[in-house]
């Protein structure tokens, strides 16, 4: 899959998630095979009025890349302007979010607001595409709700306007994160389009992500499941090219990933604010480890990182403790 100057092969995308995917979560996962990441989501207003919050999204690393800034709002002018903005911060392209589905985005007509009324969705898409030399991409859903799936007609709408590629959360608006998603649509549009299409909705594990290339589509964008793995990418990889599953990272990985996510983010965020933020992690580092549930109780309370490093140095040695009886 090729956008703009940017190829991957086996094309397996973190897909953009408010309030996680910020920069030391995109390191990680780009170091455990995924081959592009996203910014969280960023409002075009926020960005226009230099909100700092907003500014501090546009923040990209080497050693993410290749990294697109995600925008969105519900005004022409507001998206050009931010799309000028995000392409100083210097990523490889910039994507349109046009399928956020919670009711304070949808009511100022961004995300997915927009698939009821197309003819806003194309100038809009079409205003961020003449304001920027990147490359520009978008992701949306099938359509409103069941009775209002117009994908098909969307995706031939915005390929008009210059988009690079586009990526399809299988699901309407009315559904949110619930249901069963209609992965089916992805070859429908794959015959309309000659753009990259990217399949996104419920892809949780490595055999998910070998059906979701039996779609025809060309890159599998993966979201909610990385959070508690972002091991899954590799794991598919592994899995597609081999038929095998990769053993689970033991205790020592999960732990010393972790910390390593933790330090990034106190190094980005602050110390306080990176402690505090890196808690809804916790329970997906260690997930089906021994004793797990009564260390995690214990971290998320914790507002200190030397106290974090000694209490995890004894869950290690709790653990050995463990093992040693269930072997005797």
């Amino acid at each position: 899959m090729t956008i703009g100057n940017i190829t991957v092969e086996q094309g397996l995308l973190l897909a953009p998630m408010e309030d996680v995917t910020d920069p030391p979560f995109r390191r990680i996962c780009r170091r455990l095979g995924a081959d592009i990441v996203y910014t969280e989501f960023i409002s075009s207003e926020g960005l226009i009025r230099d909100a700092r919050r907003s500014l501090q999204k546009l923040t990209v690393y080497d050693d993410e890349r290749p990294v697109a800034i995600q925008i969105f709002g519900g005004r022409d002018e507001a998206m050009a302007e931010s799309a000028r903005k995000a392409e100083e911060a210097g990523p490889d392209f910039i994507d349109i979010n046009c399928g956020c589905w919670v009711k304070n985005v949808v009511a100022r007509n961004a995300g997915a607001g927009l698939l009821k009324d197309p003819p806003a969705m194309q100038r809009i898409v079409r205003s961020v595409v003449e304001a920027t030399k990147l490359p520009v991409t978008v992701k949306t859903r099938l359509g409103w709700d069941r009775s209002s799936i117009v994908i098909t007609e969307v995706a031939q709408m915005l390929e008009d306007v210059g988009i690079h590629a586009l990526a399809i959360h299988c699901r309407t608006r009315d559904q949110g994160h619930e249901g069963i998603t209609s992965w089916e649509y992805i070859e429908q549009v794959k015959k309309v389009v000659s753009i990259p299409v990217i399949l996104n909705g419920d892809v949780k594990t490595p055999q998910d992500v070998l059906r979701g290339f039996e779609t025809g589509t060309d890159a599998v964008m993966i979201g909610r499941a990385a959070i508690g793995n972002p091991w899954i990418f590799q794991q598919a990889k592994h899995y597609r090219a081999t038929g095998q599953m990769l053993p689970t990272p033991d205790l020592n990985e999960r732990l010393s990933t972790a910390l390593d996510h933790l330090r990034m983010g106190m190094e980005y965020k602050g110390e306080r604010l990176g402690l505090v933020e890196f808690r809804k992690y916790w329970g997906g580092y260690l997930h089906s480890m021994p004793l797990a549930a009564a260390v995690r109780k214990e971290l998320v309370l914790m507002n200190d990182v030397e106290e974090i490093h000694s209490r995890i140095e004894r869950y290690r040695e709790e653990v050995e403790e463990f093992n040693r009886g269930k072997e005797e």
